[in-house]
């Protein structure tokens, strides 16, 4: 869909044409002349309308206004996270009707404000069509967000563009990550991230299995030997800034189809094991992103992707396998494999002397029992890392929480036959998965993002969230600045 951003006050708005008008309206509005203020103070008088959070009213084809239907929502304070409750609600009582040109009119935007809404109507119209030749795409091609100023849309217009910017990442994270598996590969990942690579500033390589077994990444290759589906470990940069600046290194779990290999998953719910290649749908989501706004930052996008199967020649329990780093893993059990592959990546990530490295990972079940859907779980040994990620999400309401890392959680890792165990006992398990991943990424500051419980939903809302994009993308522009500061220095 086209995003514009426009100026239109409540007198120009009930002149605009459109298919649906959306007006959130807040208890700070001063009442004027025009026809659409008008029809607000009668909801309100009448009892219809309040300041309820996403509290709404349609109205069909009011005299005086052009547009078909308008919606008066109620966006409570005006916070981002109201304002996008306001939206998706509002957005949500118009989807039957299928317009094609819909107006949603802020009285205010902050940058957040404004991100909120155009994320909420990219999420309420979306309709997965992929694989699902009766669902009818949706409808809407033209969105107009506006305020009521020149002043205010012309301060808005940075904003704007990164919200334009973010829908686009997250869309392209919700639609990789909802495709099933026989249409999301790993080599169909890697064909997305050399798309991507044809994009101004960055560059993608694609490494396939004798590549992987020249860099010495066992630990990856195991994972990979019981599928027919050869591995890919994917290599994205972009360059923004100097080349001499140090870059962010994200790291996107890919398993594209996780039976749980020889320790079998229980059958229910396990088609909800393609959502597990959701951290690399984030990590590309991202560098869509990246292509859009082009920020002077310099980002790596790393990418280890294959399937967990349990054929004859699939890692089994008890084996001992050796990571690129030189150490060796008991494998106590195969159905925790993401962090086998995220290893190596993370051992790779530092040749790029990273500032920074973030992997994401739909890593642990454990995390869910801890945090439910509503934050991803946040790990890091950096006070200053784990910060910045935490006001990120905020930011961009896409939150995390920081979890513990004490070094007696690694206990449960320790191995009478290698350097180290990849699993410990049930106790604390999101921790001891992050534990075990912090071996290998002592040479730079480091965080780890665990989204299982944030990167999908189930039941009847099934599929991808398209997290974390937003926090990432929030997390690096914010890194931006930094950059800048230390070029004029």
């Amino acid at each position: 869909m086209n995003f514009e951003l426009k100026t239109l006050d409540l007198h120009a708005a009930a002149t605009h044409k459109t298919d649906a008008l959306i007006i959130l309206v807040s208890a700070k509005d001063k009442p004027s002349k025009s026809v659409l203020s008008q029809l607000i103070v009668n909801a309100r008088k009448s009892g219809d309308l309040d300041d309820s959070p996403a509290r709404l009213l349609t109205v069909w084809q009011p005299q005086g206004v052009n547009a078909s239907r308008v919606v008066l929502v109620s966006s409570a304070d005006g916070s981002a996270a109201q304002v996008r409750k306001a939206v998706t609600a509002a957005v949500n009582a118009v989807k039957a009707a299928k317009p094609a040109h819909l107006t949603v009119c802020l009285t205010d935007a902050t940058d957040q404000r404004l991100q909120a809404a155009a994320q909420a109507v990219a999420d309420a119209s979306y309709v997965y069509t992929a694989t699902k030749p009766s669902a009818k795409a949706s409808t809407l091609k033209r969105v107009v967000l506006a305020l009521p100023t020149a002043e205010k849309t012309k301060a808005a217009k940075a904003a704007f563009e990164w919200a334009k910017a973010q829908v686009a990442g997250v869309s392209l994270a919700k639609e990789w990550g909802n495709r099933p598996a026989n249409h999301a590969t790993p080599t169909h990942l890697a064909k997305v991230a050399q798309e991507l690579g044809k994009k101004a500033g960055i560059k993608c390589q694609v490494l396939g299995p004798k590549d992987i077994e020249k860099l010495g990444m066992g630990s990856f290759a195991a994972v990979a030997r019981g599928s027919v589906e050869p591995l890919r470990f994917i290599v994205l940069q972009y360059t923004g800034a100097a080349k001499t600046e140090a870059p962010t290194v994200l790291v996107g779990k890919g398993i594209t189809f996780d039976t749980g290999g020889i320790s079998l998953k229980p059958g229910p719910g396990m088609d909800e094991m393609k959502f597990d290649m959701c951290g690399a749908a984030s990590v590309l989501g991202t560098f869509e992103a990246l292509s859009h706004l082009k920020p002077a930052i310099n980002v790596v996008g790393l990418i280890p992707t294959c399937e967990n199967m349990p054929d004859g020649t699939a890692l089994k329990p008890g084996d001992v396998i050796t990571s690129m780093s030189g150490q060796t893993i008991e494998v106590l059990n195969t159905d925790a494999e993401g962090r086998l592959i995220l290893c190596d990546a993370l051992t790779y990530a530092a040749r790029f002397k990273p500032r920074a490295v973030i992997d994401i990972a739909t890593l642990t079940g454990a995390c869910v029992i801890s945090l439910g859907h509503i934050r991803s779980g946040l790990f890091s040994p950096s006070d200053e890392l784990a910060n910045a990620l935490f006001a990120a999400g905020e930011a961009a309401l896409d939150p995390c929480w920081r979890l513990p890392l004490d070094e007696e959680y690694a206990e449960g890792l320790k191995s009478n036959f290698a350097d180290v165990a990849n699993v410990a006992g049930r106790d604390g398990g999101s921790i001891t998965a992050a534990k075990f991943l912090q071996r290998f990424a002592k040479d730079y500051p480091w965080a780890h993002l665990d989204i299982a419980g944030s990167a999908w939903k189930s039941g009847a809302a099934k599929g991808a969230t398209g997290r974390p994009v937003g926090l990432l993308l929030q997390y690096l522009l914010a890194d931006q600045n930094k950059t800048t500061r230390r070029a004029k220095a």
